[in-house]
């Protein structure tokens, strides 16, 4: 028998552009969320939630409010569009990630925040997210980014294709999800936000909607 997750999975693989963005207006909105500016307030903001006492037992707080685009291209089979960072930056170098980055103090809301660094990084026109129309033309900040790519959305709304890898970090045992599409390895951070997404946009207390 089929679990919950897979038919909602192969479902999302057969989900039309139109489709995904009424279920997204349905499910989600412009709210933000009070953890985002108080960490004292329990949230899912990423991979390390997957074990909250990580945080504590790490000695590492969540003290950088930060808004990520997840653009979805609105193609016959609708697209996500990621980025490759800079191999020379300091932090996260090489890895795979939404244009986004800290909240500035200018920064009207996460979501202004958001438009602002994929202008930044991108240079992906504020009139065209986060419904990304396919003729969308970009212009890299090489300082930052290194490529831009785009990935089926139906791929990664799948949830056979959320795999819940381990590793030491700070001499702890670290859970993070991947999500390896093709020569790409999208984990961490990144697959954390593409997990929830999934779990808000088609699960209900962990149940299909």
């Amino acid at each position: 028998m089929e679990s919950l997750e897979t038919q909602e999975g192969m479902k999302a693989t057969r989900m039309s552009g139109a489709e995904f963005f009424a279920r997204a207006r349905s499910r989600l909105t412009l709210e933000v969320p009070p953890a985002l500016t108080d960490d004292t307030i329990a949230a899912k903001r990423g991979d390390l939630d997957l074990d909250p006492s990580l945080w504590e037992r790490a000695g590492v707080k969540a003290t950088r409010p930060a808004a990520v685009l997840v653009g979805v291209v609105d193609r016959t089979e609708p697209m996500v569009l990621l980025t490759q960072r800079n191999a020379a930056l300091e932090a996260h170098a090489g890895q795979i990630a939404f244009p986004g980055g800290k909240i500035e103090p200018q920064d009207a809301s996460p979501a202004a925040a958001a438009l602002r660094e994929a202008w930044e990084e991108v240079g992906l026109d504020h009139g065209l997210v986060a419904r990304v129309a396919p003729g969308y033309r970009l212009a890299l900040n090489r300082a930052e980014v290194d490529e831009a790519f785009e990935v089926p959305l139906g791929f990664l709304m799948d949830a056979q294709n959320h795999a819940l890898h381990s590793r030491d970090w700070k001499g702890l045992i670290r859970r993070y999800y991947a999500m390896p599409f093709g020569e790409r390895y999208i984990w961490g951070v990144t697959a954390g936000i593409l997990r929830n997404l999934y779990e808000r946009a088609y699960l209900e207390d962990g149940r299909s909607l």
